[in-house]
């Protein structure tokens, strides 16, 4: 298995908080990355949205929250990679 890239996301007011990105994509023009707190097995994942604006230097992500797009990005995640299912 390929060492999988880590980021660190650095929340207002809060420690720094280290994730893996399991895998990316781009729908409807917006960014989505597929994370987990462990690098091996079974974890936690999110799917964060970068809500930057075209041009910044840092990218902005937050949690999707809303159960649609939650569910319609799960989807395409669940179909780019087969061992992952949303629970």
């Amino acid at each position: 298995m390929a060492k999988l890239e880590k980021i660190t996301f650095h929340p207002d007011g809060e420690e720094p908080v280290e994730f893996y990105v399991l895998e990316q994509t781009r729908i409807g023009g917006v960014n989505y990355i597929l994370v987990t707190d462990f690098e091996e097995g079974d974890g936690e994942a999110l799917i964060l949205k970068d809500i930057s604006k075209d041009g910044e230097e840092e990218s902005i992500f937050t949690i999707v929250s809303d159960d649609d797009e939650l569910s319609a990005v799960a989807g395409v995640f669940e179909n780019m990679l087969d061992d992952v299912k949303f629970v």
